[in-house]
């Protein structure tokens, strides 16, 4: 029998839970005209969200093109452009035919080459001549507004991990070329997304940057437990199990709400139980989940100075006065000049967040390593 849980992967369909509201949000917004920045911890379910929108979205517009944009290996203006141009052709194209004639008619003065690789599900590419496409990125960066016109149709353009535009070489003036001629395109709407919530809150809310007020700011916060407990019953119902209300909401408790791990807690405990889940079987599921990330832990604690993990053991101790006198020397933070330091170089390896006016680990299970067996 298949697991009815998903974690590692894209949630979709029945596996997907508990985020309605933000959903009918996107597509109020794609559908308008609205772009929308959306920002969240690593593995918080933002690409799930985005995807299924997307799916919705398609059936209710089904006119409307959506166009999925990974930039997670992007680390060029190059490799921006051939990988928008690329992912912007094959969504509004069903067959090759159609693509090749697409890209004639909105690429051509860019001479496009284009290819096809059966060894890769049968893709279909496109390059271009870079030295003319650098001379008139322009053109480039205005496709879908042009294509869009040109059909009579709304194109939304996803772009996932939106932050790595920072790496590019001169990425303040590729910001406000992008910025100059997606706030003109009408007939397209914008949805950026990214991981790294430090960087993607520079971007869009510093008034001195580019893409400042540049749409609706979406801050994706965690599934409420109650949703996790009736999507956890009910997977267990579909696949001959039970678990009652106050053990499915134990799993979402163990892990925070977190949804990468309350899925792979849910499944871990499902395989448990033959044919009741208990509270038993929930705590004996989540020592093996954190065997199984132990020596990731270990390895991730012995590479932090003891300073570092002197504040992670403070906030797990739920200390707010970390400038303290008392606070720096029983977690060893040195001075409070110090602690400033200790801050950001956490935020910026993406450890701790700070919302809601108090620092948190971004990762609960490392949380629940660390208070359980690091610090024990």
């Amino acid at each position: 029998m298949e697991a009815p849980f998903i974690f590692g992967k894209i949630a979709q369909f029945e596996e997907f839970t508990g985020r309605e509201n933000q959903t009918e949000r996107l597509i109020t917004n794609f559908s308008s005209g609205t772009n929308t920045i959306l920002i969240s911890p690593r593995r918080w379910g933002k690409t799930s969200l985005v995807l299924h929108t997307s799916s919705v979205y398609m059936k209710r517009y089904k006119n409307d093109r959506v166009v999925i944009i990974d930039l997670n290996n992007i680390r060029s203006e190059q490799e921006f452009y051939e990988k928008y141009v690329n992912q912007i052709m094959r969504a509004l194209s069903t067959r090759i035919t159609e693509f090749t004639e697409n890209t004639k008619t909105f690429l051509s003065r860019f001479i496009p080459r284009i290819s096809y690789s059966p060894d890769r599900q049968n893709e279909i590419s496109v390059s271009l001549d870079w030295e003319a496409a650098g001379q008139d990125a322009d053109e480039i960066i205005n496709l879908p507004q042009k294509i869009a016109a040109k059909k009579g149709i709304r194109i939304i353009v996803c772009l996932d991990e939106f932050q790595n535009i920072m790496v590019f070489e001169n990425p303040l003036a590729f910001q406000k070329k992008l910025r100059s001629h997606w706030q003109n395109h009408r007939r397209v709407t914008y949805c950026l997304y990214g991981s790294r919530r430090g960087l993607m809150t520079e971007l869009f809310t510093h008034s001195s940057m580019p893409f400042y007020k540049f749409g609706d700011l979406m801050f994706l916060e965690k599934i409420e437990e109650k949703q996790w407990v009736k999507f956890f019953i009910k997977r267990f119902k579909d696949t001959g199990k039970k678990i009652n209300a106050a053990d499915a909401a134990l799993i979402a408790q163990k892990v925070e709400n977190h949804p990468f791990y309350a899925q792979q807690l849910a499944q871990l405990t499902w395989l448990r139980a033959r044919k009741t889940a208990n509270a038993d079987i929930v705590n004996e599921a989540t020592e093996s989940l954190m065997d199984q990330l132990s020596y990731l832990f270990q390895n991730l604690a012995d590479s932090l100075p003891s300073s570092q993990l002197g504040f992670l053991h403070a906030i797990i101790n739920k200390e707010t006065k970390f400038t303290s006198e008392t606070v720096i020397l029983r977690y060893k933070l040195k001075s409070s000049a110090h602690v400033s330091r200790i801050k950001k170089s956490l935020i910026d390896k993406d450890l701790i967040d700070y919302n809601n006016k108090e620092y948190n680990l971004n990762d609960p299970m490392f949380k629940l390593w660390l208070k359980t067996r690091y610090f024990a």
